[in-house]
């Protein structure tokens, strides 16, 4: 016989008796038949329904404290990953500001300048690029309009608007940007000009001056040291060419300074008694020396060396 019949040859006596059962309990005195079917029904399956309601209490009550448990868990472990995630950053920002502390101090230590230290706090973005800065040193620190800015890499710009707390300063890269400039060991001078998202741009005032590509450079200072004062890194030359019909040489200098990567400055509030000429300028490692044999350019025959 196949399992439907089964089924259905078993729930036809069962039908059949509950409709009997509810006949007679409608029909029955108390106490009759029917209750005490019932009474033994409840003897029978009243131990079972306990247990299985002691069971699924048991089972919730276990169920709610593991998850519970499991996301105070993960709370806690989620706070500790931020705190540690803060506290990585913290240190490698710690580790980044003490790095440009320390090149600032060799700076302003090897150049005889006395600095204001300050922090960048403000950028003026002109085409995607930030060519004017605010810093947190003003009048109150001694700071005034035309005063040189650096960082431990080279020359950041100059001041151009003061004060109490703040002042602004013009970068490097600004088209409106102009410093006179002297050639490392060689005391050639020129003048670099800001170009915005590009390198400077280098005039030399002699013509007969040959400069070799990675050439350094370092600022000629100015009158009363203001806006610059001499000896300040600016940056290293890429290349150089004849202008024709003129009697000077131009080219373009890739500059120390990353205006993009600006944080921990100094403005040089007195300048150094004598003109540390090269003395500022980081040793050149042993394998990026100049060539001595010169590489003509492709636009000019002035010679280039790598």
């Amino acid at each position: 016989m196949s399992r439907p019949r089964r089924a259905r040859a078993v729930l036809a006596p069962l039908l059949v008796l509950t409709v009997v059962l509810l006949v007679v309990d409608v029909t029955a005195n108390p106490g009759g038949v029917t209750d005490r079917v019932r009474g033994a029904a409840a003897a029978v399956l009243g131990p079972a329904e306990g247990a299985a309601s002691t069971v699924d209490r048991r089972l919730t009550d276990a169920w709610s404290g593991l998850t519970g448990r499991s996301g105070a868990q993960v709370d806690a472990l989620r706070r500790e990953n931020d705190a540690l995630r803060l506290q990585s950053r913290a240190t490698e920002d710690d580790r980044r500001r003490v790095a440009q502390l320390d090149g600032l101090l060799r700076v302003s230590g090897l150049g005889r300048y006395r600095v204001v230290p300050a922090r960048v706090v403000a950028g003026v973005p002109v085409q995607g690029e930030a060519r004017r800065v605010t810093i947190d040193a003003g009048s109150r620190d001694g700071v005034r309009t035309g005063m040189t800015v650096l960082s431990g890499d080279g020359l950041v710009g100059r001041v151009v608007r003061v004060a109490p707390a703040t002042c602004d300063v013009l970068l490097v890269t600004d088209p409106a940007f102009s410093v006179g400039v002297r050639l490392a060991g060689t005391g050639r001078i020129g003048v670099a000009t800001g170009a915005g998202e590009g390198p400077l741009q280098l005039s030399l005032l002699d013509a007969q001056t040959e400069v070799r590509r990675g050439a350094r450079l370092v600022t000629l200072g100015s009158a009363r040291d203001r806006p610059f004062v001499p000896g300040v890194p600016v940056g290293e030359v890429r290349d150089v060419r004849i202008t024709p019909g003129t009697l000077s040489r131009s080219g373009t200098v890739t500059p120390y300074v990353d205006p993009g990567s600006l944080d921990l400055v100094g403005v040089v509030v007195q300048p150094p008694r004598t003109d540390p000429r090269d003395a500022v300028l980081a040793p050149r490692p042993s394998a990026s020396k100049p060539s001595s044999t010169p590489t003509p350019t492709a636009t000019s025959s002035a010679k280039v060396a790598s």
